[in-house]
């Protein structure tokens, strides 16, 4: 929308100081502008069809009536391109193989290996920002976050590698790992109690989500406050935050 702008205002500006501008001119101004090369490109751009931009090319002038339709044909194709880009599916409900590192000291919701499917899925989620959610076994959701700073890959790999403290709870008993001997249930040690646990003791899918940078923050709000009663995120966003930020 940006350079839109630019090219409706150079229009615009010549046909204020009266400059007769041919249509093959301002054809020529608007793949500039919009930084295409061909007619079908710029023909895209700008919602038209090919032989469209051609019949603009071989206008002797442009009138203001004729500026008007394009500058409206600009505003409506850029409203769809936008509309149609700022949101789609990576993956749903994506199985997590919980896979050690290379160090053994974290883990990731999958290891791409040879796999083409997973190998293409993680090169997906390491080039792209928006929004994720993880889900337990039985499909419900149980964390929502943003991923604006750092890719969506390595932010799910991060989260779902990270302390939640008190946050996120689950009954258990804390049995023993070394080598010693049986004891009943009765021991104190070995009662029910609230226990801390990683995401990835819980997690058993994800989704992610490519989020224009301008909605990722309203949107992830928007999913917070969606599960406001089954999630473990710490806070409840707010809507606004990017537009309070520019």
């Amino acid at each position: 929308m940006i350079r839109q702008g630019g090219a409706i205002k150079l229009l615009e500006l010549r046909a204020k100081k009266g400059r007769q501008m041919k249509g093959s001119e301002a054809i020529l101004n608007l793949k500039r502008k919009f930084r295409v090369k061909t007619d079908s490109s710029l023909a895209e751009r700008l919602g038209m069809s090919f032989p469209s931009v051609q019949v603009w090319k071989k206008r002797p002038k442009v009138t203001a009536r004729q500026l008007a339709e394009l500058v409206d044909r600009a505003c409506r194709a850029g409203a769809r391109t936008s509309q149609a880009t700022a949101l789609r599916p990576l993956v749903e409900f994506f199985r997590i193989e919980k896979q050690k590192t290379s160090h053994g000291v974290m883990y990731r919701v999958f290891e791409e290996g040879s796999h083409p499917y997973k190998k293409g899925l993680k090169e997906e989620l390491d080039c792209h920002h928006g929004v994720y959610l993880f889900f337990d076994s039985r499909g419900q959701a149980i964390y929502t976050g943003k991923a604006r700073r750092q890719t969506l890959w390595t932010e799910i790999n991060t989260v779902f590698n990270r302390d939640r403290g008190d946050l996120q709870k689950i009954k258990r008993v804390n049995h023993p790992t070394s080598r010693v001997g049986y004891k009943t249930g009765s021991e104190k040690t070995r009662q029910i109690v609230d226990s801390s646990v990683p995401l990835h003791e819980i997690a058993a899918y994800f989704s992610a989500y490519y989020v224009s940078d301008g909605m990722i923050n309203d949107l992830e709000a928007l999913l917070v406050r969606s599960f406001a009663n089954d999630i473990l995120n710490k806070k409840m966003e707010s809507f606004g935050q990017a537009k309070s930020k520019r």
